[in-house]
C-alpha cells in the first residue's frame, strides 16, 4: 500500500475536517454509485468494487477500493464502467475544480492515484501467471496484503468476494475457481471462518 496507517488516517481526518459542513454520502452494501461528470468520489469508510461489461456482456473486475482511495468519471474512458459498494460505505464527492484549486488536496489525491495504478498493474500481472491456481493464489495474496487483518490462522480477508468475481478478474469460469478453491483448502493454503470469510493461512510472499 502507498499509504501507511498513520498517513491514511491523517489524510481522511484532513478531508473530514476540511469538508465538515458538507454531508458525507452514505451508501448501503450492494448500491450502485453514480459516476458524476467532473467529480471524484473518495472512500472514507467501506469497500468499493469497480467493474465494466466486456463485449460478451460479462462483468470484468477492474479494482477493489478501500478507505483513502478515489474513483470517478474523470479517471475512466470506459462507457460501461460501474462502481458498487461491497459493504456499507461513506463517500465524499469533490469536484475537479475544488481539487485543482486546493494544492494539499491535489497532492494527497496523487497518492491515491499512485495506489490505484499499482493495484491495476498487479491485476494485469496476475493474468501472466501460468495456471489458474497460481492466478487465484496471486489474487487472494494481493487482496489480503491490501485488505487483510491478522488472525490466529493467518490473514483474514475482511471483504467478501464471490467465486464469480474472482473468475471475472482472472478471465476464467466460476466452476474452475470453485474447483481451485477446493484444492487450496485441501492443501491447507486457505480456510474459511464461521462467517465464510477467506483466511489465507500462509503470509503472502509474492511480489508483482
Amino acid at each position: 500500500m502507498v499509504f501507511t496507517p498513520n498517513s491514511a488516517n491523517d489524510f481522511l481526518g484532513d478531508l473530514e475536517n476540511s469538508y465538515q459542513r458538507r454531508n458525507i454520502v452514505h451508501f448501503i452494501a450492494g448500491s450502485s454509485i453514480p459516476l458524476l461528470p467532473d467529480h471524484v468520489w473518495i472512500v472514507v469508510r467501506g469497500m468499493i468494487k469497480l467493474s465494466c461489461l466486456n463485449e460478451q456482456g460479462e462483468d470484468t473486475l477492474l479494482g477493489i477500493l478501500g478507505p483513502n482511495q478515489c474513483f470517478g468519471e474523470p479517471f475512466t474512458d470506459l462507457e460501461l464502467c460501474e462502481s458498487k459498494t461491497l459493504s456499507d460505505c461513506d463517500l465524499l464527492c469533490i469536484s475537479m475544480d475544488e481539487i485543482t484549486s486546493t494544492p494539499h488536496l491535489s497532492a494527497n489525491l496523487m497518492h491515491c492515484l499512485i495506489n490505484r495504478y499499482r493495484q491495476s498493474e498487479s491485476f494485469i500481472a496476475l493474468l501472466g501467471l501460468r495456471g489458474v491456481q497460481n492466478r487465484v493464489c496471486g489474487l487472494l495474496e494481493l487482496l489480503v496484503q491490501d485488505y487483510g487483518q491478522p488472525c490466529d490462522q493467518g490473514l483474514l480477508l475482511t471483504l467478501r468476494i464471490t467465486h464469480q468475481e474472482i473468475a471475472n478478474a482472472l478471465s476464467t469460469t466460476r466452476v474452475t475457481v470453485t474447483r481451485v478453491m477446493g484444492i487450496l483448502k485441501d492443501q491447507g493454503w486457505l480456510l474459511h471462518d464461521k462467517d465464510q470469510r477467506i483466511i489465507v493461512k500462509h503470509l503472502p510472499k509474492r511480489k508483482f
